[in-house]
């Protein structure tokens, strides 16, 4: 009897100590995370929680994005999330607004570096998901941006995925009437584009 319980324990704690080490993945996003246009059951983060369900991977998504965002506004909202979830991965998609307005790219470094810091400073691992500008907006402001994303993965070191909507942005289709939001037939293709890189981390 006293064996059984012995092992019952042992089990039990072997049962929380997995669930405890997946924890929360956290999304910090904008509109192409938020589903825009779309119901969110079709958006590719709900496929990310479809798919780590399917893998047998305790984790719990919570997506915190939020349409027009900009990386400013994540990074005023970053710790009352980090506080409340959490987690122990954070995933960062912001910038796009930011280059749609032609805010300034020194800024938006600065944004995203921080929030790296103070999400990394909480205990998570941290993916950061770039994005790229339409060529109409000039070669000089759409390198700038596109540089701004590279250097700070890089100097932050970082799990980086240079281009989220690859094979995506400007492909027939895959975008929206506004040109800007991915369909519902995109969204695999943009979780394709996160998971290798993503996969690591978990």
């Amino acid at each position: 009897m006293r064996m059984s319980l012995l092992r019952g324990g042992v089990l039990a704690l072997l049962l929380w100590a997995q669930g405890a080490l997946a924890g929360t993945m956290l999304v910090v996003g904008d509109s192409i995370s938020a589903a825009f246009g779309l119901d969110t059951t079709q958006g590719w983060v709900h496929l990310l929680q479809q798919r780590l369900d399917e893998e047998g991977r305790e984790h719990r998504v919570v997506n915190a994005s939020v349409s027009g965002d900009t990386s400013a506004g994540g990074l005023s909202r970053l710790p009352a999330l980090l506080a409340e979830h959490e987690p122990t991965i954070v995933i960062i998609e912001l910038g796009g607004n930011d280059g749609l307005r032609g805010q300034p790219t020194a800024q938006l470094k600065q944004n995203l570096a921080q929030m790296i810091e103070r999400s990394e400073d909480a205990g998570a691992k941290v993916l950061l998901l770039g994005m790229r500008l339409p060529p109409n907006l000039g070669p000089r402001y759409t390198e700038a941006f596109a540089a701004a994303f590279d250097s700070v993965a890089e100097e932050k070191s970082v799990a980086y995925v240079p281009f989220m909507l690859e094979g995506v942005g400007g492909v027939s289709g895959m975008m929206q009437q506004d040109g800007v939001h991915p369909t519902a037939s995109a969204q695999q293709r943009l979780l394709d584009n996160v998971w290798p890189a993503l996969e690591p981390l978990l």
